[in-house]
């Protein structure tokens, strides 16, 4: 040992987190009793022991061990949610009303980010398996084509435990869908439709699409959705550039449409406003006008939608309560999904043409 350093602290010097049985102790009591107040038994307690027992924890600073309450109730008091991109508003939006429902049943959320990746997703649902949490929200869109074999297993596994899943759309694999797993349904095509009609109403003729990769079911079911939307008043999609949900893939898409030539008066419709808002960027940053001279529209109404200049026109998606709803499921063994109603909101990056 070198002179003048810390000797090292015996074990005994050392504080430990306080155990169940100190508790029990503390408060004179079995440590049966101190375990069915601290540990959520519906078994009652008389009052005066309950409250000698949440005293004595309070003293010690107790914490209760959740992976011991998950061994033995089958779960945790946590649920899970999966996300692609916690960056992207949409999905905060839905994460914060996950989080309300979670706020008034004493319940945790923890929040997982698969990127859109069914490998990494399938990582991400093993690990989470064997925390047991109550309950698993899925909520990142999904391609027709994702490998869900593995993804069904491991749901299955984790329902044989106890856990509920909820799922934003439709999981892959799963045909006719599976029973077990409840959906979160976003009407992503009738809302685009509309959205499609009124951009025809408002004279608009030729339009650009900018989606995700093809077979990503969210993008489509927007793409598609408005592209027939927009036929209806006799608008026409000329083409559709691809890339990802980011505002950066949005402003990629747009730079690489103005380098092939983009007419006064064209519309661009972003499947998302994330990718709507790149759009724009990329608009101004050639030097051309958003609204008078390349109108924009894009979807679900995040709050950055409202704050930009022109505002965006797009389609408001009650995203927060979408979050509430995904998490009543989990909860409520009799719950039957209300509606989410979709709204078009016209707004200045679209004037319209006189």
């Amino acid at each position: 040992m070198n002179p003048g350093s810390p000797s090292p602290r015996a074990a005994s010097d050392i504080p430990h987190a306080a155990t169940l049985q100190d508790v029990a102790r503390e408060a004179g009591v079995s440590l049966a009793t101190a375990s069915r107040v601290l540990n959520g038994s519906e078994r009652k307690v008389a009052g005066a022991f309950r409250e000698r027992v949440e005293r004595a924890a309070e003293a010690l600073g107790y914490t209760p061990n959740v992976s011991a309450q998950a061994t033995a109730r089958g779960h945790s008091p946590v649920i899970a949610l999966l996300v692609a991109d916690i960056a992207d508003p949409y999905f905060g939006q839905i994460a914060a009303g996950v989080a309300r429902g979670a706020d008034e049943h004493g319940l945790v959320v923890t929040i997982s980010i698969t990127e859109r990746d069914p490998e990494r997703e399938n990582r991400i649902l093993r690990a989470l398996r064997g925390q047991r949490p109550q309950g698993l929200i899925l909520a990142a869109s999904r391609a027709d084509d994702a490998e869900g074999g593995s993804a069904s297993a491991e749901l299955e596994a984790f329902e044989r435990y106890g856990g509920r899943v909820v799922a934003f759309g439709d999981l892959p694999g799963d045909g006719d869908g599976d029973a077990g797993v409840r959906t979160i349904v976003i009407d992503n095509a009738g809302g685009a439709e509309e959205l499609g009609r009124r951009m025809a109403a408002l004279g608009y003729r030729s339009a650009i699409g900018i989606g995700a990769a093809e077979g990503v079911r969210t993008s489509d079911d927007r793409l598609n959705g408005f592209t027939r939307g927009f036929a209806t008043g006799g608008g026409t999609m000329d083409r559709i550039h691809r890339g990802d949900f980011r505002r950066e893939s949005g402003a990629e898409a747009m730079a690489a449409a103005l380098e092939e030539g983009v007419e006064p008066s064209t519309l661009v419709f972003g499947m998302s406003d994330v990718v709507a808002l790149g759009a724009m960027s990329a608009i101004r940053a050639a030097g051309r006008a958003v609204g008078a001279d390349i109108a924009v529209c894009g979807f679900d109404d995040v709050s950055a939608s409202g704050d930009v200049t022109p505002a965006l026109t797009t389609v408001r998606v009650p995203l927060n309560e979408a979050g509430y709803q995904a998490f009543r499921a989990i909860v409520d063994d009799g719950w039957i999904q209300a509606p989410l109603p979709v709204e078009v909101v016209v707004r200045g990056s679209t004037p319209g043409l006189a």
